[in-house]
């Protein structure tokens, strides 16, 4: 029997985007994150503290998903996956990305165990910057 997970596997998020060029700038100038690789205008792969961000654009089934089609949220409010960042100091974050153009739900609420905001990238895909107490 084989192993697995491996040591040597990485784990990608992909998310798929209505816009590739804004959502590029959007996770490379906003959100930080490093562009590793561009695909003929229709994906992007980033790294982010240690993941790997896929974008990718919608299709439609292909032979090894023939059921799946691929669309960017239609909803922001209809949230299925999120990311949670784990910060050291989140008003600080908030402000930083504030300033780099970040659509934050709110500023920083203190819940007492923690400090959290939302934000969104261009599609509605949610973000959390969430400082524990």
């Amino acid at each position: 029997m084989t192993e697995f997970p491996t040591p040597d596997m990485a784990l990608t998020h992909i998310l798929v985007v209505g816009n590739i060029e804004r959502s590029v700038a959007w996770y490379r100038d906003v959100l930080g994150a490093e562009l590793f690789r561009e695909y003929g205008g229709s994906s992007a792969v980033f790294s982010f503290t240690g993941t790997w961000l896929l974008l990718v654009t919608g299709g439609e089934p292909t032979e090894d998903k023939p059921t799946v089609s691929m669309a960017a949220p239609t909803d922001p409010d209809d949230v299925s996956h999120s990311f949670t960042i784990r910060v050291k100091d989140c008003q600080a974050s908030y402000e930083t990305l504030r300033d780099r153009g970040a659509d934050f739900l709110t500023p920083p609420h203190d819940w007492g165990a923690e400090i959290r905001c939302f934000f969104r990238d261009p599609d509605g895909h949610l973000f959390e910057i969430s400082q524990a107490t």
